[in-house]
């Protein structure tokens, strides 16, 4: 039986009221444990800051990373549970982690946290731009400026204000990779503020490549698909989730380690000669 023979296309319908939502809480639970990836010992050394790493891409990037023999640090919102799941799956890889608990948005809280990750464990190598949100909204004429400016905030001031605070500590051969997201490509009309802010990631995923270029630090992003994360329930209605994932050509949803590696490639030395650049896993969807 093959990989992708396991992968479940039918979906029951479910929904969750809070994002960004509990992974244990999901029917059925995201891949997201990397348990059929083969490491090669490619981030041996190395220190990774992950934003949403506690479930859904950045759990499944955060084992990977460990797997491959990296420390890491995850900062999360308040999913407690997840949080404390992901932890003792990198600790049984044998490496070191750390938790941060907050707000991406809050600066201070990001500047505490980088602090405290660097007097840790001395040094910071790769970072993960990857929390976000998403809400739902049928028609653009009743988009709540207030949540308009919250998606901005978490989405890409997060990230901004994250580089900025891990960008001192970095150093030649380092790696920063952003999550954008197929609908920074092609839209979508229920998620309009969230498609703003993966479309301005992108051009910051490009203009900080080629500022950061001669200092020999790479920044590159993936765009994912249609992947079955806590994020789908606590967005979507539960007849919506039922159905998720099936407009692409592979006709299902994606799970998270079928997206981790393409993290793990970018964050190792066999993505040297990348810069700028977006991977995108979507099972089949061609982007122009």
């Amino acid at each position: 039986m093959t990989n992708t023979a396991r992968r479940p296309k039918d979906l029951p319908p479910q929904h969750q009221d809070s994002q960004p939502g509990s992974e244990g809480a999901m029917t059925p639970e995201p891949q997201s444990f990397m348990r059929r990836y083969k490491p090669a010992g490619k981030l041996v050394g190395r220190v990774a800051v992950v934003s949403g790493g506690d479930s859904g891409i950045g759990r499944a990037v955060a084992i990977g990373f460990a797997k491959e023999g990296a420390d890491i640090a995850i900062l999360y919102l308040d999913e407690h549970e997840d949080a404390k799941t992901t932890k003792i799956a990198v600790e049984s890889e044998g490496r070191r982690c750390l938790l941060f608990c907050g707000d991406i948005a809050d600066r201070d809280f990001i500047n505490r946290s980088v602090e405290e990750i660097a007097a840790s464990f001395g040094h910071i190598d790769i970072l993960v731009n990857n929390a976000g949100e998403q809400h739902v909204e049928t028609d653009f004429a009743v988009i709540d400026p207030g949540q308009w400016e919250r998606t901005f905030r978490t989405n890409l001031f997060g990230s901004f204000h994250l580089t900025q605070a891990v960008l001192p500590h970095l150093k030649k051969g380092a790696a920063i990779i952003n999550t954008t997201s197929i609908t920074a490509f092609r839209g979508q009309p229920t998620l309009i503020d969230y498609s703003a802010t993966k479309g301005a990631m992108l051009a910051f995923t490009r203009s900080l490549a080629m500022s950061l270029v001669k200092q020999g630090i790479r920044v590159n992003a993936v765009a994912p698909g249609p992947i079955w994360t806590p994020l789908i329930p606590a967005s979507f209605p539960a007849e919506h989730v039922a159905e998720f994932g099936k407009e692409v050509p592979m006709q299902r949803p994606g799970q998270p380690d079928e997206v981790a590696p393409a993290y793990i490639f970018l964050a190792s030395d066999d993505a040297s000669y990348m810069s700028g650049q977006t991977l995108h896993v979507n099972g089949g969807v061609i982007l122009v």
